[in-house]
Parts: C-alpha cells; sequence; structure tokens
C-alpha cells in the first residue's frame, strides 16, 4: 500500500478548475501522497508564461471538487500564478513535483512557447522542482483516464530519479485506446505552421475588429518530433530547457560584433 504523505504533488492546468482532464489527472493522483490542486477558475489557454502583478490574486477553495481528500483551490490568474500559489501560498515549502494539465489539445513544437500548460509546469522549474506538462493529441472526444493513468506511472519514476539538472518534461499522449499506443518516444521539437491565422471582420456597428484563429496545415513533417511521433501513435515525451541561449550562434556573433565593438 503506497504511503499517503510520501510525495508532495502540485497540479494545476490552464483549462480551469472544472476541466476533465485535471479531474482525471487529480483522481490518478489520489493515494500518492499529499495533493495540492490550483488551478485558474476559468480558461487560461495560450497565455504563456505571463503572471499577474496589477491586480490582487484570489485563491478560493474548491470543496466541491469532484475528488475528494485533497487540497483544491481556484485563482483569478494564471497557471504560472497559480504554481507560485501553490508552492508559498498552500504548500509553503517546494513539492516534490508540478504537474500541469490534461491539457484538451497538443502541445507541439513552438507552440509551447505560447502554452499556459506548458508555463505552470515551467514555473515549477523556476522554482527548483521537477515539472511534467501533459496534453492530450485531441480537443473532442477525449479518454483522459490512460493518460492519467501513465502519469502516475511517470510521476513516481521522476521523483526517484536523480537527474544531474531539474527536469521539465512536455508529454503529448494520444487520443487513442492504451492497448493501441505503440510506445513511448523521447522526442525534440517539431514546427507547426498554421493557416488563415488572423480573421477580419465587422462588428454590427460597422467596426472592424481581428480574430486569431488558424488551422495546422503541418506537423509530421520531421522524424523524430514530437507531432511526428504522437501522429504514429507514440507517446511524445520532450525533455524542454529554460536556457535559451543559443550557443551555436555565440561564437560567430562575437566574430561579427569585435569588428564594430570593443571586446567580446
Amino acid at each position: 500500500m503506497e504511503n499517503e504523505t510520501e510525495i508532495k504533488i502540485l497540479l494545476t492546468n490552464d483549462d480551469g478548475i472544472r476541466a476533465e482532464g485535471l479531474i482525471s489527472l487529480a483522481r490518478a493522483m489520489s493515494g500518492l501522497g499529499d495533493i495540492v490542486v490550483v488551478a485558474p477558475a476559468s480558461q487560461q489557454s495560450a497565455v504563456g508564461h505571463s503572471i499577474t502583478l496589477h491586480k490582487p490574486l484570489r485563491c478560493i477553495p474548491e470543496p466541491d471538487f469532484p475528488v475528494k481528500n485533497i487540497r483544491v483551490f481556484s485563482t483569478n490568474g494564471t497557471p504560472t500564478d497559480s504554481v507560485l500559489l501553490g508552492i508559498h501560498g498552500i504548500f509553503g515549502e517546494k513539492p516534490d513535483i508540478v504537474i500541469s494539465g490534461i491539457n484538451s489539445g497538443p502541445n507541439l513544437g513552438y507552440d509551447v512557447t505560447y502554452s499556459g500548460t506548458v508555463a505552470g509546469a515551467m514555473e515549477g522549474v523556476v522554482a527548483g522542482i521537477p515539472s511534467i506538462s501533459v496534453s492530450m493529441g485531441a480537443f473532442e472526444n477525449i479518454d483522459y483516464d490512460g493518460c492519467a493513468r501513465f502519469i502516475r506511472k511517470l510521476t513516481k519514476l521522476v521523483v526517484a530519479s536523480n537527474f544531474k539538472s531539474v527536469v521539465l518534461l512536455n508529454v503529448n499522449y494520444p487520443n487513442l485506446p492504451e492497448e493501441s499506443i505503440n510506445g513511448v518516444a523521447v522526442t525534440r521539437l517539431g514546427q507547426r505552421w498554421y493557416d488563415d491565422v488572423l480573421h477580419k471582420r465587422v462588428d454590427p456597428r460597422g467596426r472592424e475588429y481581428f480574430w486569431v484563429t488558424g488551422k495546422s496545415v503541418s506537423a509530421c513533417s520531421q522524424p523524430d518530433t514530437d507531432a511526428c511521433e504522437l501522429e504514429r501513435g507514440f507517446i511524445s515525451i520532450t525533455p524542454l530547457s529554460l536556457d535559451m541561449t543559443d550557443t551555436q550562434s555565440m561564437d560567430e556573433i562575437a566574430g561579427i560584433l569585435t569588428d564594430s565593438f570593443v571586446g567580446k
């Protein structure tokens, strides 16, 4: 029998406190240890790694959350705010792991820079905590439970492992029955292109406005990438780094600038 106080787990998402993916994840984690959920009260998709600085943050208990015997709070902030509140306001110390999701729809390629789901996990890494962001490879008719069971297993593995650095794992899970999944692939970020990304419209008063939308027109174009392996029926796990330095270009840029500026 698992020790109910063994692991301290902070859960968040960007789809909101009542999202089915979060509920399924919380249910799967129940019994692993001290579980705290802090999530936005409303939809926060595509907010990126934004933080609230110019208004008060609320952290409201949610006694009617469908999963019992865990602490659950909603906030008027972002996923990043949620993780800050969970660490400093609820736990008062670092949990063992932060998990953000389960998101409705994938977070692949450069889309991770927009994703509130990935940002929640990023904030965990900023605090020095191993973190997982997890998304489903579909937007409709989603079965979250198989993914949630996989994340439970992955959570125990990550917490027990002695990684050299604080890991951020971005997981994209195929919307398939567990027996139809081909396996697990460790991947790199791919590229996704979108068509028709901005619509210009006119409101009833004759004023122009714009609606950001777009449909992905390219996914599995590069082997060994997250999008390609997900399309092939594999669970894609991409280790992400917050160090965005382009180390390959440093010497070249330094050489170019040395001719015009003093020093390197």
